[in-house]
């Protein structure tokens, strides 16, 4: 193989290795969002309703601020295994990648490099301990009223991006979009 080739195709290696990293790292990572729902219901029967949906998902409430008409719930988020087995699979191929590129560079320590390979299941362990973990979400409601003087039932919902578009898949609220309520 040229010799030129060899160093570029280590560096291209090199940046997908890493962007492979930062994959893996960001398979954990929390976010959060906040979302707001509006209702046709009152306060108290969406309350119910709301409390019954995230029951039902093994939340629990945790607070309650009756002043600001707040509720958190809190629940214990389980790892996904197919993430899991994903995430190895590909430190797997991007550790044997490596190791190849390697092994052209320093034939007599090809088998050290192809030995890399047996490190991919820290990938698959590292998102089963940080990905499982206690969430909380924050439910708000208010009263508000349209331009044709209709109350409806403002729902601020602050949770992972999964659990809400889990509750609005489940549940049929519209958006609240500021313009159409002033």
């Amino acid at each position: 193989m040229n010799t030129a080739t060899l160093p570029s195709i280590f560096l291209l290696t090199l940046l997908l290795a890493v962007g492979l990293f930062f994959f893996i790292r960001a398979s954990v990572k929390a976010r959060l969002e906040q979302v707001k729902l509006i209702a046709q219901e009152s306060e108290e029967a969406l309350l119910r309703l709301l409390q019954q949906y995230f029951e039902d998902r093994a939340y629990r409430v945790t607070a309650v601020d009756p002043a600001i008409n707040q509720v958190t719930f809190q629940g214990f988020v389980r790892p996904s295994w197919f993430l899991a087995i994903f995430l190895t699979l590909l430190a797997a191929c991007g550790t044997l990648c490596l190791s190849l590129v390697l092994s052209l560079l320093y034939p007599n320590l090809t088998s050290l490099f192809l030995g890399l390979v047996i490190l991919a299941p820290t990938a698959g362990f590292f998102y089963w301990k940080k990905a499982g973990r206690t969430e909380q979400v924050a439910l708000k409601i208010e009263s508000v009223t349209t331009q044709d003087a209709t109350e409806q039932s403002l729902i601020t919902v602050t949770a992972h991006r999964d659990e809400l578009a889990q509750l609005q898949k489940s549940i049929d609220f519209k958006l609240f979009r500021e313009d159409a309520h002033n």
